[in-house]
């Protein structure tokens, strides 16, 4: 299992654990810019789809065939089942609806980073991390960013689905607390079995909610355009989005590989910018040096445990990939 290999076996020659070989950090790149087009790609893709019945698609072309060829996750079924219910159905069913509302793919980008304030509220009342000074400074300045944000986007006339974006950036971090506690060792087969969960209640409350009328008006109408963005946010994201960071954390330590996860709002609002058309007004810029700003404290800060210690097995950075690491005992570094 790729898990269990060692770290002094995987980096390459002339590289520690800690540092990255430029091919390693090239991947890291790639992977942040691949979530961030997603965005685009994703507001394209609302022109084909129902946003519910376009989150169901997405999952069940995650998860067939590639569930099929990778090994169930050595997790509780209850883990699988809670973090797709939470992940796949509340944050991408929220996340899809608010940007069919009218919330930009570029500002949508940034604004989803604020998971890591959520995700550090969560961790406290759930597994008793404690945030230190720098953390709780992030904290702030992210919510400040956030406060910018919906002054502009409240001047755009599009406050519901920004609204929706936030809901989703909430579910996010709750779906990063219930991941800590699975701990699953692979990302890659955890995302996909965790796939499969929200298939039928999105495809369910795609027809309760959208309708079976233009569901199937959807699907009739199906082009290559549509067949496009499902391979890409269904393959490209997930498979190999999830796979390619995963690779990278069992090879190098989680403070190395996590800062990267701060180009995906910038990929995020310059694609937007490029293939979309979306203005970045001087409030945006101002809403995303804060958000940018701390969420790198909020997400970058060493954790606390109840007891003033992590107390607990050290996990991967809450980037867009936040999935539970076991890391090597000798590494023992604080993420």
């Amino acid at each position: 299992m790729l898990d269990r290999m060692h770290p002094a076996r995987t980096a390459p020659a002339g590289s520690g654990p800690g540092r990255l070989a430029p091919a390693h950090i090239a991947l890291a790149a790639l992977v942040a810019a691949v979530w961030g087009v997603n965005f685009v790609v994703i507001e394209i893709g609302l022109d084909h789809f129902p946003p519910l019945l376009f989150s169901a698609l997405r999952f069940l072309v995650a998860a067939l065939p590639a569930v099929f060829l990778v090994g169930r996750p050595k997790v509780a079924w209850k883990s699988i089942v809670g973090v797709g219910l939470v992940l796949g159905v509340a944050k991408f069913g929220l996340l899809f609806t608010g940007m069919d509302l009218g919330a930009p793919a570029g500002l949508s980008s940034l604004v989803l980073q604020v998971q890591a304030v959520f995700t550090a509220l969560f961790a406290f009342a759930v597994l008793g991390e404690r945030p230190g000074r720098r953390k709780l400074v992030g904290m702030a300045v992210a919510l400040a960013g956030i406060g910018v944000a919906a002054v502009d986007e409240g001047a755009a006339g599009s406050v519901t689905g920004f609204a929706l974006v936030i809901a989703a950036a909430a579910c996010w971090g709750v779906s990063n607390v219930l991941t800590r506690k699975a701990a699953p060792p692979d990302a890659l087969n955890f995302m996909v079995w965790v796939s499969t969960v929200p298939v039928l209640p999105l495809l369910a409350l795609s027809l309760l909610l959208e309708g079976p009328e233009r569901d199937l008006a959807a699907l009739r109408g199906l082009d290559w355009t549509g067949v496009g963005v499902i391979v890409y946010v269904a393959w490209i994201t997930t498979v190999f989005g999830f796979g390619a960071w995963g690779w990278l954390l069992r090879r190098h330590p989680a403070s190395s590989v996590a800062p990267f996860s701060l180009l995906v709002p910038v990929f995020g609002m310059s694609s937007a910018a490029l293939f979309l058309g979306e203005g970045v007004s001087p409030l945006r810029w101002c809403a995303a040096a804060l958000l940018v700003g701390g969420v790198a404290l909020t997400s970058f800060a060493p954790r606390r445990g109840a007891g003033g210690g992590t107390g607990r097995k050290p996990v991967v950075s809450d980037g867009p990939a936040a999935v539970s690491f076991p890391r090597p005992a000798r590494e023992g570094r604080p993420v």
